[in-house]
C-alpha cells in the first residue's frame, strides 16, 4: 500500500509583524507596535510534502511563485529562485515545510496561485527508495535516467523549458498587515496522474511520465504556529549586537547527493531567535558538546559556520530555534540522516533510516539517545523518551519520518545523539474502530516491519483546528481524502467513523477482502494518552489497486474489474456529477512518447472517451474507496491507448 498522504505544498505563512532583522527574546512578549499599513508585507515562503515509501528522491526546481489578484489583474511574482535554481527533494518534506526565505507581497486579496518549475531533461531527479513496495516499477536505489523521464506540458525553448502549476483557490487569500494567515497548496504525489510508469510490451525503454498539472488542491492552515518546519541549513552571516538572534544565509543540500555532501546557496536569508524563555539546545558538532543557551552572546565563534536549525514560528512571525547544530563543515551537520524509518531492531537497538541517496543508514540507540517530537505550535524542547526503552515500547515504527544527529559523524558505527520525530504516521487497513480509538494494520515486504497498533482518539476537549465556516473544532475528526471539504467532526464524529470503516470489497482468491484504509499523523502527550501517541484525525484513503483488467464494460455509471490473484470481479462505480466527478486520465504511448491527458467525464465527449477506453480486457488502474454495499467508489481511473503497458 502506498503511503497515502503524498503532497507538495507551497505555503505562504503571512505574519502580522514579521521581524526582518530579529530582536527581542524568544517567547517573551512586549507591547505591540502601532499598526501601520505598509506597501508590502513580509512573507515567509515555504514548500512542503509528505512521505513516500517508493521514492528516496523526487527532486524539483521551483523557479517562481506568483499570485493573481481577485477579479483579475497582473500576477504578482512573490518568489524568484536564484540562478542556478537549487533542487528541493520533495520526499524529505512529508507534512513539513521547507522555508525558502522571506518575500514581500502587497496587501490585498488573491484568488489564484501559480508555481513554475523547471522542465528541462534532468530538472526532475527520481531515485527509488531503499525498500520500495512490492511490485514497484524499478529496483531499490535505482537512479532513473533523465532520458527515461518525460515531463508533461513543458513549454519554451530547449534549455529553458518550464511548466506552470496553476490553481484557483477555494478560499481567496487575504493579505493584511494586521493578522496572520497561511496558504497551503497540496500536490498529491501518490495521485495516479503524477508519476506514471509505462513498461512497453517487448523491446523499448520504460518511461516515467511526470505530470505537474492536475492533482493540486488548497488546504487550510489555521495558525502560523501550526506550521511544522523542516530543519533549516545555512551559513551564519551575522549575530545581533544584543545576542538575541543570528542571521543565516539559507543553504540546501546538493541533489543528487554527494559524498561528502556540499551546501548549495539559495540567495535567501533567515533570522533565527534563541528561545529566551525555555532555552535553545546547542550542539557543537566539532567539539562534541551540548549546552542550553538563551541568547548567542557566548557563541561569537558561530560566524561563518554551518548550522542546522530546528525552529518554530511565533504568532508574530518570528522564528525561534529549539535546537541548533553547528560545524565548520557542511557535511558534519548534514550527515545525520533525514528520512523514513526502514527498520526498528529492538533486539540490537538499531534504527535504520533511508537517506536521500536511497541508502539505509544504521543508527545505534544507546542509553543517552534522546527522542524528540517536532510538533509545530507544541514542539518539545525536552525529550519524549530516552534510550532503548523507547524502541521496546514500539513508539517508533517503520514509516515515521525522522531527522537524526550522531555523536561522531566520522565514526565507523554511528551512534544516535538525537532522533527528531518529524511525523509519526500510522496508516494501513482500519479495523476494530470503536468510540475510544481505531486499529491500523500495516504490512510491508519485510514481515518484521509489520505492525498492528491501536490509537486512542485525542481528548474531546483538545483543540483541533477549524471547520469550513471558521468555527473552532475540538476532539477527533475525519474526512474522505477525495472530499477534504466534507469534514466530519463534533459529537457524532466517532460513531460516524465506526460506520464508515466497517466495509470491504471481496475479490476472492489470494487477494481476498480489501478493508477500508486510512492514515493518521499521531501526536504525543495528549490528555487522552499523556505518555504516548493519539490520533487527532483520520483520513479515509482511496486504495490504489494493482493494475487491473476490465471484466465488463462501462454501462451507465459502473463497470467491473478483475485483479491478478482474485477470483471474483468487483464493481466500480463512477460519478459524472460536476464538482464531485471521478477523475479520469488517458495515458497514451505512441512512438515512445507518453502523454497524460485529463478527461472531463461530466461532458458527453469525455464520457464517450472513457467508455471506449474501458473495453473488456483493457488494462486499467483504479484508485477507489470501499463502500458498504461491497462496491468500489472510484476516485481516479487511468486508462491506456496506443502501446498498452505490461506493468
Amino acid at each position: 500500500m502506498n503511503s497515502p498522504l503524498l503532497k507538495i505544498s507551497i505555503g505562504l505563512a503571512l505574519a502580522a509583524s514579521l521581524a526582518a532583522c530579529g530582536g527581542g527574546g524568544g517567547a517573551a512578549s512586549t507591547s505591540p507596535p502601532p499598526i501601520v499599513t505598509p506597501q508590502s508585507v513580509s512573507v515567509p515562503l515555504l514548500i512542503s510534502d509528505a512521505s513516500s515509501e517508493d521514492w528516496a528522491t523526487i527532486g524539483v526546481k521551483v523557479l517562481s511563485v506568483s499570485l493573481t489578484p481577485q477579479g483579475g489583474g497582473t500576477p504578482v511574482t512573490i518568489y524568484t529562485a536564484p540562478s542556478p535554481a537549487p533542487m528541493v527533494n520533495l520526499v524529505q518534506l512529508d507534512q513539513l515545510s521547507e522555508l525558502l526565505g522571506s518575500v514581500s507581497i502587497a496587501p490585498g486579496t488573491y484568488s489564484t496561485a501559480t508555481v513554475t518549475v523547471s522542465a528541462n531533461p534532468g530538472d526532475v531527479n527520481l531515485v527509488v527508495a531503499a525498500d520500495p513496495e512490492a511490485g514497484f516499477g524499478a529496483a531499490a536505489g535505482t537512479v532513473i535516467p533523465a532520458s527515461q523521464i518525460q515531463i508533461q506540458n513543458a513549454k519554451g525553448s530547449t534549455g529553458s523549458l518550464t511548466t506552470d502549476i496553476s490553481l484557483k483557490l477555494d478560499k481567496p487569500l487575504t493579505v493584511s498587515s494586521s493578522q496572520s494567515t497561511a496558504l497551503d497548496l497540496e500536490f498529491d504525489l501518490s495521485h495516479p496522474a503524477f508519476i506514471n510508469v509505462h513498461v512497453p510490451p517487448g523491446a523499448g525503454s520504460t518511461i516515467w511520465a511526470v505530470n505537474f498539472n492536475g492533482p493540486m488542491r488548497q488546504h487550510g492552515i489555521d495558525r502560523i504556529t501550526d506550521l511544522v518546519l523542516r530543519h533549516a541549513y545555512g551559513t551564519v552571516s551575522a549575530i545581533s549586537s544584543d545576542g538575541a538572534n543570528i542571521t543565516i544565509a539559507k543553504d540546501v543540500p546538493a541533489i543528487p547527493v554527494q559524498s561528502p555532501e556540499v551546501a548549495v546557496a539559495t540567495g535567501q536569508s533567515l533570522t533565527i531567535l534563541a528561545d529566551a524563555t525555555n532555552g535553545t539546545i546547542f550542539y557543537d558538532v566539532d567539539a562534541k558538546t551540548v549546552v542550553t543557551i538563551k541568547d548567542f552572546k557566548s557563541e561569537s565563534s558561530l560566524s561563518g559556520k554551518y548550522v542546522r536549525v530546528a525552529a518554530r514560528y511565533q504568532q508574530d512571525g518570528t522564528l525561534v530555534a529549539t535546537r541548533i547544530w553547528a560545524s565548520s563543515t557542511f557535511n558534519s551537520v548534514w550527515v545525520g540522516p533525514e528520512g523514513h524509518v526502514l527498520h526498528v531492531d529492538t533486539t540490537n537497538n538499531i534504527v535504520t533510516v533511508a537517506n536521500e541517496a536511497a541508502q539505509p543508514v544504521a543508527l545505534t540507540v544507546d542509553a543517552n539517545t534522546q527522542f524528540f517530537f517536532h510538533a509545530g505550535s507544541n514542539p518539545t524542547a525536552t525529550p519524549i523518551g530516552t534510550g532503548p526503552a523507547f524502541l521496546a515500547a514500539h513508539d517508533l515504527v517503520r514509516g515515521f519520518k525522522v531527522h537524526a544527529s550522531v555523536v561522531d559523524p566520522l565514526a565507523a558505527t554511528l551512534v544516535a545523539q538525537t532522533i527528531d520525530i518529524e511525523t509519526a504516521t500510522y496508516d494501513g487497513k482500519i479495523s476494530a474502530s470503536d468510540l475510544t480509538g481505531l486499529t491500523y494494520t500495516r504490512q510491508f515486504g519485510r514481515a518484521s516491519d509489520d505492525y498492528t497498533v491501536m490509537l486512542d482518539y485525542i481528548s474531546d476537549s483538545t483543540a483541533n483546528g477549524k471547520d469550513a465556516s471558521g468555527n473552532a473544532i475540538t476532539g477527533f475528526k475525519y474526512w474522505n481524502f477525495a472530499y477534504p471539504s466534507n469534514l466530519i467532526d463534533g459529537s457524532t464524529a466517532k460513531s460516524d467513523f465506526v460506520a464508515a470503516t466497517s466495509t470491504g470489497v471481496n475479490f476472492g482468491g489470494t487477494v481476498g477482502s480489501l478493508l477500508a484504509a486510512g492514515v493518521s499523523h499521531a501526536v504525543w502527550g495528549d490528555a487522552a494518552n499523556p505518555t504516548g501517541w493519539s490520533a487527532p484525525f483520520a483520513v479515509l484513503m482511496p486504495m490504489r489497486l494493482p493494475r487491473a483488467t476490465v471484466a465488463s464494460a462501462l454501462s451507465g455509471t459502473s463497470f467491473t474489474i478483475s485483479v491478478a490473484g482474485g477470483t471474483t470481479p468487483a464493481t466500480v462505480d463512477i460519478s459524472t456529477t460536476s464538482g464531485s466527478a471521478t477523475l479520469v486520465y488517458q495515458i497514451d504511448r505512441t512512438n515512445n512518447i507518453v502523454t497524460v491527458t485529463p478527461e472531463d467525464i461530466t461532458t458527453s465527449a469525455g464520457l464517450t472517451a472513457l467508455t471506449n477506453g474501458l473495453a473488456v480486457g483493457a488494462p486499467v488502474r483504479v484508485s477507489a474507496v470501499p463502500q458498504a454495499d461491497g462496491t468500489l467508489k472510484a476516485y481516479v481511473i487511468t486508462y491506456f491507448t496506443g502501446d498498452k503497458p505490461t506493468g
